[in-house]
């Protein structure tokens, strides 16, 4: 199992997409999450969307590897059957996961590969996040003073992935997960 982490905007979602298209021997979870979709994005695919009630119920039943509170709004996790499944069936597992998520699940599953998305520099990570358009200020203001903090953790990881281009990180990541990377 290989866990991906890293600052918000830093590209998570594009390089697991990537991965998701090119590798399909790769299993990526999908993670559930308690904010609205935006646009573009299907039920199922990039998330389960799910109501903060729902949310609670499978936390209530222990059936989440992770969970955490995102940018003190929304709430993301992972269910534990959909991974404890891929594993069963000797997947290559790959969670793509906040930093709160990636450290529950080290406490869990310590023996996971641990991999943190960087981005090739700030003032990019800020051109990213303002430059999707998707959040209003004051939300783009409280995910760079998160990303300030996240990018602290990097040294926890067991390995570091620069995404300045997607398919060349896409392709370290691969590696790393012990795939073989394409042309």
């Amino acid at each position: 199992m290989t866990v991906l982490a890293g600052p918000t905007a830093v590209g998570k979602g594009t390089v697991s997409a990537y991965i998701r298209e090119h590798y399909p021997e790769a299993w990526l979870s999908v993670s559930a999450t308690t904010r609205p979709a935006r646009p573009g994005e299907q039920e199922g695919v990039h998330y389960f969307f799910v109501t903060s009630e729902e949310f609670d119920d499978l936390v209530d039943r222990d059936q989440m590897l992770e969970w955490a509170v995102v940018h003190g709004v929304n709430r993301y996790g992972t269910r534990r059957d959909k991974v404890d499944e891929a594993v069963a069936a000797g997947r290559h597992v790959l969670l793509e996961i906040d930093l709160q998520g990636a450290r529950q699940v080290r406490e869990s599953l310590p023996e996971a590969t641990f991999v943190f998305l960087a981005p090739p520099s700030w003032p990019e990570l800020v051109e990213r996040l303002i430059g999707r358009g998707t959040e209003t200020e004051a939300e783009q203001r409280r995910r760079l003073e998160t990303a300030r903090m996240e990018l602290a953790a990097e040294p926890e990881f067991d390995a570091v992935v620069v995404n300045d281009r997607v398919e060349r990180a896409a392709s370290e990541l691969v590696q790393i997960m012990g795939l073989t990377p394409r042309d």
